[in-house]
Formats: C-alpha cells, structure tokens, sequence
C-alpha cells in the first residue's frame, strides 16, 4: 500500500512539470529545470531539448497508469491537455448519454468548428441533435436559443439548411419533414449519429493517429519505474539490500566506495543492459536477459529454437554516461593529414543545379555516372553527372485519396540491387517503386503503396530466397515487407517502441536478414518470418542512426545524433555483438543528421561542419577534411558510385557537387564525349523525322516505308504479377508502336488562361467543341467555326479552334475548398442541346449557361460534396448526382428538389451513366463496387465488385469510372489495374483486360463513338487503342508524339475524351493543363484495319 502513494506523487510531480513547465497548453515547448533519473534505465532525462515524441510515449504510460487506478477523470484531463490522445469509447458514451456540453469540451480540445470540413460536420451534428432532441421535448424556448446560438455558425455555408431547421420550429412534430420521417425515438437517433461520427472522426486529418492507444504491457509504467529504482541501486559498489521508491526522488548514492566510474573507456564493448538486483526487489519480469553477447552468424539457427521467445537478448554500452565521445576539437580535425591517397575522389568536377533542395541520392549500381535524386518538394530527377544534364524528372502529384500537404518531401530514393527500378519513401504515408528503362532514359510508376501511418522514414530492398521485395520503415513504429512486383505485403515486423528510423538489410551465409534502428536507439535484428526480432542492441548514445555495410559487404558501420546532439559513428564487430571501433572528429553538437558513405572498403566519409571528413576504415583518428569548394551545409549528404570513383555531396544553392578522382574525371570527360555524340545522332533522326516543335497543327507526312510493328519489351514481360489466377493470364499481342509524328496527327489547343491540371474532358454533343475542367475549377471551352476551310465545323486536327470567351476576363470557375488539405474531385456533365453544364469542384454544384459563360444558380452546397453528376437523357431538366458519402441524389434542377436518395455503395461515387435501353442507372463507387439501379422506381436491382487480380493489394485500389458503349446495353469499367466490359442487364464481366504485362497503370479510358475501339492512356504518358470486342491492344502512341520533347519526361494525359461522330478522333486532357487532340495519318485515315 505504501507503493501507490509514493508512486502516485511522483507521477503528479512528473505530469504539473510536463504539462506547466514544459509545454504551455497550445503545446508549445517552454524552458524547464532538468528531471533527471526518472527512467533512467532507459536513459531518458527531461532536458531543455526533450524530444516532443519521448513526452508523448510517457503521456500513453501514465495514461494506461491512470486507467488501471480507475483515476478516468485524470486520464482524460490529461487527454485534453495534451493533445496525444483522443478517447474515442469516451466521446461516444457521452454523445449516448446526451451530454452534449461535454461532448463538445471534450472535443474542443482537439479541434475547433472551422478547422476543416470533418470537424465542422461533427460540431453540427452534435448541435443538430441536440436542437432535435429539445423539440422532441416540445422544449422551443430552448431550441430557439440553440438555433440563434449554436447553429447560427452554419448558417452562412448552409442558408437552406438553415431555413428548413427554423421551419421546423413551426411543426406540431418534426417527423412531419419528409428528411426526418425516419427519425424514430431518441436512443436510436444517438446511436445513428455515433456510428456516423466515428467515420467522420476517424476521416479527420486533426485526428489522425490520436484515436488509436499503443498497445503496451500490463502496468509497463510500474515495471519501468522499479527497473529505474534497480538501475540506481546497481551502479553502488555496496547497494542497498531493501531500496524504497522514494530514492527516486533524489539523485542517490549508497553509503560505501563506489567504484562505478573506475571503468575502463579503453574499448566500447556491448555489455548487458539490465541486470537484477536481488530477487525480491525486482517486479520486472519482460525479459530475462543474458551477459553473453550476440552471435549473428547463429540467427538461422534460432529459428527451431522452441524458447525463442522466451527471452529477448538485449545488449547495450556498458554505461551511457561512459560511452566515449568520438568528438575531438576543430584544431583536431585541421592538425589531421592533408594529403589524401590519389584513389581518393576529392576535386569537384560537375557542379548540377536542382531546381529545388535535393533531399536524398543514389548512384545507379552499373550506370557509375547515373545520379538518382530526391528532393524536399516530392520531386524525383535522373541525372547525367558527366554532362550534367537532366534527363528525367516526375513532379510529385498529390493523390486525390491524400491531403493536400505542401510539405510532403522525399526521404529516401534508392535503386533496386539490378538497377532496372528503384524505390522512393515519402514524408507522408507512400512508397512509389518505378521501373527504370535505360534505352529512352525515363521511369515510370510501376507500384504506389500507401505503407505507413505517418512518414516513410526509410526504403531499402532485399532479394530474400530469390524474390524481391521492397522494405519500408515508418513513424507508426513498424517494418512492412512488400513484393516489388505485386505490391502484396508479405510480413509486418512489430516490436519497437518508438518510430522506426532506419532499415538495413544483409545476407550472411545465404541467410537473408535485416537490421532496424529507432528513434529512440534501439537496434534489431530480423529473420523473413513471422517469429519476431531475434536480437536487440542499443545503440551508442541512444542514436538514432543508419547502417551501412562495406563494399564487399563484410564490415559493418553506424553513424547517428543522440537526442542531446551528440554525434556517433562506429564500427561493428558483427559476430560478436561489440563496437570495435569508434571514429573520432565529429563536431561535438548536432541539429542535423550527420550522414555518411562508404568507399572501396578503404574510406569512410561523413558531411560534418560544412565539409567532408575522411578517415581510414582501420584507423580511429580523422584522415582529413576537404571543403569542396565552400558552399557546403552544415551536415551535407554524401554518396559514393559504385566503384568509389565519384563523390557526390549536397552544396547550397540547390545544387550538387560532383568529386572526382583521376579514373572518376577519365569517366566523366568518355561519358560526357558519348553523350555529345548520341544527342547528335538523335538530333539527326529527328530532323529526317521533320518533327515540327511547334504548338501548331500537326499535318501528316509520308513515311519512308511502313510501321514495324514492336513487341512489349521483355523487360516489362517480367513484372507481371505471380500468383496472378490463369484467366487473367493475358497472351498480349504485337503492339504497333507510333512513335512519330509522322503516323499521326495532333494538335495542342493553345489558351491565354492559365490553369492546372485537367480533370475532366468531354466533346460537345455537336462535335464543335471541346470543353476542360481543370483542377482549380476553371473551365476552358474551345468551338471549330464552320467555313469554308472547315466546311463540317467539326473537331479536326486540321484547323485551330477558337477559345470561346464571350465577354473578356470572364471565365466560369467554380467554387474550391476554403479548406486547401480538402481533397477535391472536380466533376462536370453537358446537356444534350450543350446550352448547360452543371458543375462541382469540392464545394457547391453550379449551373452554368455555356453560350455567355452566365452562372446561372447554384443547386446545393457540402457537406456531402458531389464526386459525380450525368444529365437524365430523357429530361435535361433532371440530374443524377454521386455524393462523398457514397450516396446518390437524383435531382430536378428546375423545381429544386430532391426526387430520390440512392442508398447502397460503401465508398465515394466515382461514376454514373443513365440507360435508356434498360431504364436503369449505372454507378460505381472507388472500392469497385457496381451497382444497377432502376431508373423507375429508383430500387437497387444488383451490384457487383470488379474483379480485381490477385497480386494487387487492397492499398493498390483506385476510383472507378464507368462508360456505355454506344447500344447503352454494356458498359466499360475502368480501373488502374484494368479494363472491363460488363452486360448491363445481368452484370456479368463480359471482357476483362488486366495490365499484367504493363508497368505504368490506367488514368483513363473511354469507348471510341461507334464502341469499336477502346482509347486508353497510361500514367506513364502512353496511349493505347485497344479493341473493344476482344479487349486487346492494337496500338500504342509514345509521348513523343504528341508532347514537346522539353515536356515528355514530366507531362502526363490524365483524362482522354472521344469524339461523338468521328470514332478516329480523341483528346487529351494533361498533367500541365494542356489539351491535345489527335488523329490518324491522312494516309491511313483510321487506327485500325476493319
């Protein structure tokens, strides 16, 4: 009984200094005394640069400390304060319980009314509730006063929805409102609104990663302080045989010599972390730990080990205060050897300027001058450091699924071990994996995963039992093992406290293995299963570090920052589980990651101190130190080639240095002399080609002879999924690749209105005209004139149209998000006389007049925001609407009043199309689900799911879009993964096309006017036409054909459009916010032979 109290006021002591003194209650970090020896066996001191990750994990002990005492008020006060958690049971059983003012404070806490679209639906429904429930009392005095105070902040986004809840004040009983007849009595209507809200909740990006408690031991927090009381008690020579917890109170000596610090620092050797004291003190009982030390060569033998889980073998330095520092002073490092080894690459060759802040880099394991590069804008680049030139680069798009963050950065790029992809970990939740194709020097998105919870932190790739698979790291503290060719997740590895900071994976005697590091220090080693880590280490100082291994992959370096700032880089003795080595010459204080390369397995390099410092791998002290030049950070990056010829380093100014040696500048001067010549070669090819560069129409030429047809590179062959069910094992045909102006024609519609990227694309029904919605809700229109050039006044790649603006400066833009992390889903739809089109881009539906660009209403405003519209043929007075929420409105424009409310799909609705031959509605949502609606009676008839092919994991799935051919009797479905034709009346999948021999995925698709042919284009710029009886691709446009060649490495179609009479012509919609339209060659006249 003597326990609790004790332990209680330490951890009231702990909670007023971490909640006043540390943090004030924005969160905001404030100076505080030292709060030393509280958990000090896992070396945590609350010093003035306490991490704001180690505040919260002791928050989540004292909260479970706080549950198990049954103190839930504390617990939840300490929720409020802090931010970290929120109580998801707890908010619940308070709406339940209608406690609403204390619902509302509870929530208050964690986000305000107007923070973002999710918030403002949650405080609504709360107060809306709350106003139904006072007028089911017949309690208007009350339900006045909420409707003038607690709803009146709604009013102005949502004046209808105003209106009718003031009408409501007039009903005998509001159920007599055709949207509340199914209200029912007050205990259904909360659990109604709480299932709602958890969706709600769990959406909102305020609250992400703060509804779910860590999962931890049963009373970790009292385990963890008595092994801080035994840590104290075992570094006395005499230690107390009965210490009490309340010598954790005050730094604590026992009486008697102690010889604690008469240790040697001679050799930093890995002795056990904890030991027990005497058996009756100890109340820890995680883990038995052994003195020996850790035998790597001995993991596979592990595996049939039956007690292997028995016990975690922890390691550490023999004390963290003793671990000697591998800092030396700046006369040190400058009194070091000047002269460096002529092998050594140190004079700075090529300088290449980012147009951004390079972030992470990579040289091509067989390219020595490839240089792959990341930068802190999302950005991937390819460069030629022998010319310095660029030869690719992707933009970073952001996902519509994901918030619009401006800060999303790479944090790590880095090639497969074969060179033919390679992975990129991003700052925000993904990993992309691209293949590479070193013929055309460009790259393309082969697999996008969402991986993580929070930040990628680290990427890497192993070939475990010959299968290569990608690995990634994140801040949600776990290891994801993924297939690099499927996507398919094959292990999770879980067990660190804390994020997870780096990954390293190994193979030792045809033992494939992986190293882990934390935030927090912790270092272990995993097996491919499922058994867990096998061994844990403490890294130095508690860094958090990153592994590299020697060229010939036998030694074994770390290099970190400790929380205090202190630099570490060391060399490990593999087999026996101890540091051997500890490089001196780091600057002593660290804001920054020092970070480090290996080459030749002669030298060791890390950007310290705006310079390079060089040591020999044998030697302890610093070799020298090199400036580059000047201009370097503070800690620059630095990466070897492969052959250690080539030195890269990050410089300030955006740019990149390149050091070379003798071999080094004999390799840049050769490649930069080969370069020259292939430019020339290609040039020549070109001019014979007569590629006209410009943005004019495009007329057909003969050609010297005919197309030849080309098969899909095998290379691609070899990306399709395993596992992948036989009938969608696709024998793909020769494919007839255009890559020259020459086979077709095209045309870039030219604009003085600058937009963004193109969303949504259609032809008018006439063929006249081509209408655009790009990305930030602008419209564009363009019309053919009819005359005598132009005797149809249709669409041609022949003649340019005319962007039609009736009155100057007016454009028809709609209404965005004022929230810029709101995802937005732009969606449009023409009448059939192309007078109208009704319009959405996040916020309010509008109708627009196109012949004067006259907005001329707007229908109804979000929440729910609309993701779909198509026009009712038979009425154009009469829209179908799909909704976020996954539900379906069918509309009357005229009258303002909703018809009807689809009720059935799971997820947002991605596409809808009316047939009139079978009277029914056609809709899909974005998890693939299909749904067949009578157009009638509006009742659901049957649904479906597209059949997704094995390998693709559930992560991998995208929006759906649907299509009618031309008899409204099937429809096309389009996935990324696939094409498929359905029977709309039975839906069974007539035809399906999955892109197993492909790389790149699907952006769009659409039928051709007479349904014959299917126009694809992909996200790596391609467009294919497919045949629609057979689902099989008959031809394939290079972007080269219809992109500047300066706009063909980074500018994508997202959206494709066909014309309504011409079933040869199509148009583009792009990445950059241009539209292009393309046909045939005059001399061929159509894609494909009848």
């Amino acid at each position: 009984m003597f326990y609790i109290p004790l332990l209680l006021l330490l951890l009231c002591t702990f909670v007023s200094f971490l909640c006043s003194s540390k943090f004030n209650h924005q969160g905001e970090k404030k100076e505080s005394p030292p709060f030393n020896h509280i958990f000090s066996s896992l070396n945590w001191g609350y010093k003035d640069n306490l991490a704001m990750s180690l505040s919260k994990d002791l928050i989540f002990l004292i909260l479970q400390f706080c549950e198990e005492e049954n103190l839930k008020r504390t617990a939840h006060m300490l929720e409020q304060e802090t931010g970290f958690f929120f109580d998801m049971k707890y908010f619940e059983d308070m709406i339940l319980d209608g406690k609403w003012e204390d619902a509302e404070n509870y929530l208050s806490a964690f986000t305000g009314v107007e923070d973002n679209t999710y918030s403002t639906k949650t405080y609504f429904e709360i107060r809306k509730q709350k106003f139904l429930e006072a007028l089911d009392k017949h309690d208007h005095k009350a339900a006045l006063d909420m409707l003038l105070k607690d709803l009146k902040v709604f009013a102005q986004p949502n004046k209808e929805l105003y209106k009718e809840m003031t009408q409501l004040l007039t009903l005998d009983d509001f159920r007599e409102h055709h949207s509340l007849a199914t209200y029912g009595d007050t205990e259904s209507a909360r659990k109604r609104i709480v299932s709602e809200l958890r969706g709600v909740l769990d959406a909102n990006p305020l609250l992400q990663g703060r509804t779910k408690f860590p999962q931890y031991s049963k009373s970790r927090l009292r385990r963890l302080i008595n092994q801080s009381l035994n840590w104290q008690h075992i570094h006395c020579s005499n230690p107390h045989p009965q210490p009490l917890i309340d010598t954790l109170f005050t730094d604590h000596r026992c009486p008697g010599p102690d010889d604690a610090q008469n240790q040697s620092n001679e050799e930093i050797s890995l002795s056990p972390m904890y030991m027990s004291a005497t058996a009756n003190l100890s109340l820890a009982t995680e883990s038995i730990i052994s003195a020996g030390t850790i035998n790597l060569e001995n993991l596979s033998n592990q595996e049939d080990s039956k007690d292997c889980h028995d016990a975690s073998k922890i390691i550490s330095t023999k004390n963290h205060d003793e671990v000697m520092s591998n800092s030396i002073s700046r006369n040190d490092y400058q009194n070091a050897a000047k002269e460096l080894p002529v092998d050594f690459p140190k004079s700075v060759r090529r300088i290449l300027d980012m147009g951004s802040q390079p972030t992470s880099m990579d040289f091509h394991p067989f390219q020595d001058t490839l240089l792959l590069v990341g930068t802190n804008v999302a950005d991937i680049e390819i460069w030629d450091v022998s010319g310095a030139e660029q030869l690719f680069k992707r933009q970073f798009v952001v996902r519509e699924d994901m918030e619009n963050n401006p800060s999303i950065s790479v944090n790590r790029i880095l090639w497969n071990p074969d060179g033919t992809s390679f992975g990129v970990a991003y700052s925000e939740r993904m990993i992309r994996l691209y293949s590479y194709h070193k013929n055309g020097n460009y790259a393309e998105n082969q697999l996008e995963i969402d991986a993580h919870v929070g930040s990628v932190n680290d990427i890497a790739f192993s070939k475990p039992y010959d299968r290569l698979v990608a690995i990634s790291c994140g801040d949600d503290k776990l290891i994801q093992v993924w297939d690099a060719v499927t996507g398919a997740k094959h292990y999770t590895f879980e067990g660190h406290g804390s994020p997870v900071y780096s990954i390293c994976p190994h193979m030792r005697e045809n033992i494939p293995f992986l190293m882990s590091i934390s935030t927090s220090g912790e270092i272990k080693a995993w097996l491919f299963d499922k058994l867990g880590s096998r061994v844990t280490y403490a890294a130095p100082g508690l860094c958090s570090m990153k592994m590299a291994y020697s060229t010939d992959g036998k030694r074994l370096f770390s290099c970190g920052v400790n929380r205090n700032g202190e630099p570490y880089i060391v060399e490990w003795n593999e087999a026996e589980g101890v540091i051997v080595r500890n490089y001196l010459g780091l600057c002593k204080f660290h804001l920054d990651m020092v970070t480090f390369a290996t080459c030749s397995n002669k030298f060791l390099v890390a950007g310290d101190d705006h310079k390079i410092k060089i040591w020999d791998v044998n030697k302890s002290e610093i070799l020298a130190s090199i400036e580059a030049d000047g201009g370097l950070p503070e800690s620059p990056y630095v990466c070897f080639n492969k052959k250690g010829t080539l030195l890269a380093v990050f410089s300030d100014k955006y740019q990149i240095k390149i050091l070379a040696n003798d071999h080094g500048f004999k390799l840049l001067e050769d490649s930069a002399a080969g370069s020259d010549y292939s430019t020339r070669c290609i040039a020549e090819t070109f001019g014979k080609l007569s590629v006209n560069p410009n943005p004019v129409p495009l007329k057909a030429r003969d050609m010297e002879g005919p197309v030849q047809a080309e098969e899909v590179p095998a290379m691609l062959e070899n990306v399709k999924p395993k596992g992948l069910a036989e009938s969608n094992k696709l024998e793909m045909p020769v494919v007839s690749k255009i890559v020259g102006i020459s086979c077709c024609q095209s045309m870039l519609l030219t604009s003085e209105v600058k937009t963004n990227m193109i969303r949504r694309l259609v032809y008018t029904h006439a063929g006249n005209g081509i209408l655009a919605l790009a990305q930030d809700g602008i419209h564009l229109l363009w019309r053919w004139s009819k005359n005598d050039s132009n005797t149809s006044g249709k669409a041609t790649t022949k003649f340019s149209p005319r962007l039609w603006q009736p009155k100057k400066g007016l454009l028809m833009s709609n209404d965005l998000p004022e929230n810029s992390v709101d995802v937005v889903i732009p969606c449009f739809s023409l009448s059939k006389n192309d007078s109208y089109v009704v319009s959405a881009s996040g916020r309010v539906i509008t109708l627009y007049n196109m012949l004067v660009f006259k907005k001329i209403r707007n229908v109804m405003a979000p929440p729910p925001a609309a993701t779909s519209i198509v026009f009712y043929p038979p009425d154009n007075n009469i829209i179908g609407i799909g909704m976020d929420d996954s539900t379906i409105l069918i509309y009357n424009i005229r009258v303002d009043k909703v018809i009807s409310k689809l009720e059935g799909h799971r997820t947002r609705i991605s596409g809808l199309a009316f047939s009139t031959t079978l009277n029914v509605l056609v809709s899909s949502g974005v998890d693939t689900q299909i749904i067949v609606w009578d157009s009638v009676s509006w009742e659901k008839k049957r649904s479906t799911m597209l059949q997704i092919s094995i390998g693709w994991s559930a992560s991998d799935l995208s929006e759906t879009t649907i299509e009618l051919d031309k008899n409204q009797k099937q429809f096309l479905a389009v996935h990324q993964t696939q094409l498929a034709i359905y029977d709309g009346a039975t839906l069974r999948c007539v035809k399906q096309w999955p892109i197993a021999a492909f790389c790149a995925r699907i952006s769009h698709a659409t039928y051709s006017c007479d349904s014959q042919l299917v126009y694809a284009v992909m996200r790596d710029g391609i467009v294919l036409i497919v045949g629609a009886s057979d689902l099989t691709p008959r031809f394939e446009i290079d972007p080269s054909a219809y992109l500047m060649p300066r706009h063909s490495c980074y500018v994508y179609p997202v959206v494709v459009a066909s014309h309504p009479q011409n079933p040869n012509q199509f148009a583009l919609g792009l990445s950059n916010g241009g539209v292009v339209v393309m046909e045939p060659g005059e001399s061929q006249g159509k894609w494909t032979e009848d």
